[in-house]
């Protein structure tokens, strides 16, 4: 497993081969303490058995797909899932793969950039497909671009799975919220899309006006609006540290897991795209290149 960390004067980011993993990315508190963002395993073996795809790359479809696969083209593929559920690709995602390290740059705007090549199949998804991560540091900025292209007509969704943390405490109640996100998709109890999207207004799924997090957790499918330059906004009054999240994606996953105090924000195409058609295309041709940006802007609010 090789690591890779590229640095500038406000962020440190640590990257892994194995799953393109973002295993830390350092950042000064108000009072100049050095913290790590993300939640993750100092030693990167420990990834290998790591369950919940701490900081990686997922795909060839972030989220979950129904009904066993999918149609396209008049084809059938069937996919592997768990309780009419399919999740991040499978049960050996490209969160489980090694990826390659294709380029580095220590300079004033530092990337690293990694590739994975899936095969025909693999998991269920035709084509062979190319895919490409770049992390990119510009000023206090994290840029993230996921790209693919593909020889034959597939569908694809890939996402970064970082577990943001903003401060030491074992908490995230007291961190301010703000999403431009009008509307979530209806979901059933397995957290599939009903195909509905429903306005969070009047709604404790609200938070286009910043609040607390509070006690509620989120494994929700936002749909983002059309004019927001902003996705999310994260703050901690502990830290003063404010993060800022820009996408180019129609929904952003916001997830608060159970089991440890931290929030994802899984840029992104909507679940179960490929099986509903009123939903924004997951297609991806010959020809066409996917394109997934995301802004991870960090500042300190005093």
């Amino acid at each position: 497993m090789e690591q890779v960390t590229i640095k500038n004067d406000f962020i440190s980011l640590s990257v892994l081969d194995y799953g393109a993993i973002i295993q830390k990315i350092l950042f000064k508190d108000h009072e100049g303490n050095t913290l790590n963002l993300v939640v993750g395993f100092e030693n990167p073996e420990n990834y290998l058995e790591d369950q919940i795809s701490l900081g990686a790359c997922v795909g060839r479809f972030a989220g979950r797909i129904s009904n066993g696969g999918f149609n396209l083209k008049g084809n059938s593929y069937n996919l592997y899932s768990e309780d009419g559920v399919h999740l991040h690709g499978g049960k050996s995602g490209f969160g489980k793969k090694y990826w390659v390290f294709d380029a580095i740059e220590h300079n004033k705007e530092s990337f690293v950039k990694l590739s994975y090549q899936s095969p025909h199949m693999e998991e269920g998804y035709p084509g062979n497909l190319k895919a490409s991560v770049t992390y990119r540091l510009i000023g206090n900025s994290l840029h993230i671009v996921h790209e693919a292209v593909t020889d034959k007509t597939t569908v694809i969704n890939l996402t970064n799975h970082s577990y943001f943390c903003l401060d030491n405490t074992r908490s995230i109640n007291h961190y301010q919220l703000h999403l431009q996100c009008p509307e979530i998709l209806e979901t059933h109890d397995n957290l599939l899309p009903t195909g509905k999207l429903i306005s969070v207004v009047d709604t404790d799924f609200n938070f286009l006006t910043k609040k607390e997090i509070a006690k509620k957790r989120l494994d929700t499918p936002y749909v983002v609006s059309k004019d927001a330059k902003t996705v999310a906004e994260l703050y901690s009054p502990v830290s003063g540290i404010l993060m800022k999240v820009e996408s180019n994606q129609p929904a952003v996953v916001v997830y608060t897991p159970l089991e440890f105090a931290a929030i994802c924000f899984e840029t992104q195409n909507y679940p179960d795209a490929p099986n509903i058609k009123s939903f924004p295309s997951a297609i991806l041709n010959p020809g066409e290149t996917y394109y997934n940006r995301a802004i991870f802007t960090f500042d300190l609010v005093t």
